[in-house]
Parts: structure tokens; C-alpha cells; sequence
């Protein structure tokens, strides 16, 4: 019994895994129970009696993206020191990421793909994307406690700026495929970011 358990589990895991490949390349609307099912040699039956609906499987990916996202990117950071350390290891990261295989943010392309749509994958991506700037506006928060960021630094604009750098970005990437283009996030991020430091005595 535990070993169909553990078989159950590692294909379900492999189904999430394949859909959010799917979803990175085509878009959270392209994943179909029948593509999946088709591409781990699987029946849709198969499938759908471990992941559920289309609409469960969507949700399943976005889970996963978030996990990934969490691992790759703040739970790195959150081991530097409160204030700067902090902010710069999480920015590098959020920005380097763009660039690796498996880098397409669905927070950026979702919300193109979804930005006229109501429902309930609209809102999970949302929420998402609020969760970030909730821990990009805490991190803020704590660089200026530090005496980091100048006390005035207006933080509502500085979370605007930075995730239209990184939105940028992932077109430069994503789409003109240009080279350097992590690099030259990072220097606009860091002249960004002059404006607003504490100045050094």
C-alpha cells in the first residue's frame, strides 16, 4: 500500500512538473489533462484521477511556481542580515533568475495573459503577486529600520520601479533575447537604489 502510495505521489509530482514546464513556454491557458497526459505517455484518466480538472491542474502549477519561487529566490535571502545584505541577495536573485532555463516568470506573463479576465485564476495570480511586493515592502522596511534607506524614501514608488525593471527584463530576456541584460538590471537596480541610501558620513 505505501508503495502505490509513493508511485501515486512521484506521478502526480511529474504531472505538476511537465504543466509548469508547459505553462513557462505557452501560457497558463495552454495546459490541457489530455497534452499532459500525452507527454508522460499517461491516459487522461490517469491524470485527471491525480490532479483533478484542468482548472485544479492550473492551480497545481501556480503551487508549484510559488514554491520554487520561495526557494530559489527569498529563502536564500532571508539567510543575509537584515537591511541592505537582505535586499540586494533578494533583488540579484529575483533578477538573475529571468535567465535560467526554466526562468519565465508567471507572475509577469499571467498577468498579460489574464489582465481583462475575471475568475479564479486571475485572483490566485493576484494574490501572488501581492504576497511578492508584501515581502519586497518588508524588506524595505526593515533597510530603512537598519538606517539603510533614508527614513523619507518613499517605498510605494520604490516597489513600482523595481518590478517594472524586473518586468522589463524579462522582455529583454524572454522576448529580444538580448545579452547582459541581467547585468545591466543590476545597474539599474543599484542606481535606483543610489537615491534613496542613507548617505555614508
Amino acid at each position: 500500500m505505501e508503495a502505490k502510495t509513493a508511485r501515486s505521489e512521484l506521478t502526480q509530482s511529474a504531472i505538476v512538473d511537465v504543466a509548469l514546464e508547459m505553462a513557462r513556454l505557452d501560457g497558463l491557458d495552454s495546459l490541457s489533462i489530455g497534452e499532459v497526459a500525452k507527454r508522460l505517455n499517461l491516459s487522461k484518466s490517469g491524470v485527471f484521477s491525480r490532479i483533478g480538472s484542468r482548472e485544479a491542474l492550473q492551480g497545481a502549477v501556480l503551487d508549484a511556481f510559488e514554491k520554487a519561487f520561495q526557494q530559489e529566490v527569498i529563502l536564500p535571502a532571508l539567510r543575509e542580515p537584515r537591511g541592505l545584505p537582505r535586499l540586494d541577495a533578494m533583488v540579484r536573485r529575483w533578477l538573475a533568475r529571468v535567465e535560467g532555463p526554466h526562468g519565465n516568470c508567471l507572475y509577469v506573463a499571467g498577468a498579460f495573459e489574464y489582465d481583462d479576465r475575471d475568475g479564479e485564476l486571475r485572483d490566485r495570480l493576484l494574490e501572488g503577486v501581492r504576497r511578492w511586493r508584501s515581502t519586497l515592502r518588508r524588506t524595505l522596511v526593515q533597510a530603512q529600520e537598519a538606517g539603510h534607506l533614508r527614513p523619507d524614501a518613499d517605498l510605494d514608488q520604490l516597489i513600482f520601479e523595481l518590478d517594472g525593471l524586473f518586468t522589463a527584463l524579462v522582455r529583454e530576456v524572454r522576448f529580444l533575447r538580448s545579452p547582459g541584460a541581467v547585468d545591466r538590471a543590476w545597474t539599474s537596480y543599484q542606481r535606483l537604489m543610489a537615491h534613496v541610501l542613507t548617505p555614508t558620513p
